[in-house]
């Protein structure tokens, strides 16, 4: 996927592209996991679909659940508490997904620097 430290920095508009994919990758990422925190508050949790669009939201963007409504069933409380670690890693492989390219890009650029 990257190219090897001894092969020529990516041009500009290769690194974009990059980027870009990377950050399609992240936005995919989130979506799919908002989906399974909307229809798991929904149907597990009972939740009508602006609440449970609101706590999932919350939770994947690292703000917590809201307390309104509580949940009242052990199943929904299960639920939440997997999604809230799900949400948590989902949040810190979203970030690696979208820094790497950049970080990789720095690294390469440093290791040219070293060889001339």
């Amino acid at each position: 996927m990257f190219e090897h430290h001894r092969q020529p920095l990516l041009s500009r508009d290769k690194f974009v592209a990059r980027v870009a994919r990377n950050a399609g990758i992240a936005f995919a990422l989130g979506a799919i996991a908002l989906g399974v925190g909307v229809l798991g508050y929904r149907f597990i949790a009972g939740f009508d679909w602006v609440d449970a669009l609101l706590n999932a939201s919350m939770l994947l963007g690292g703000m917590g659940p809201m307390s309104d409504p509580p949940l009242n069933s052990n199943p929904a409380k299960v639920f939440a508490s997997v999604y809230a670690l799900f949400a948590g890693v989902v949040f810190l492989v979203s970030i690696a997904v979208l820094l790497a390219p950049v970080i990789h890009r720095l690294m390469h650029r440093f290791h040219l620097a070293d060889d001339k």
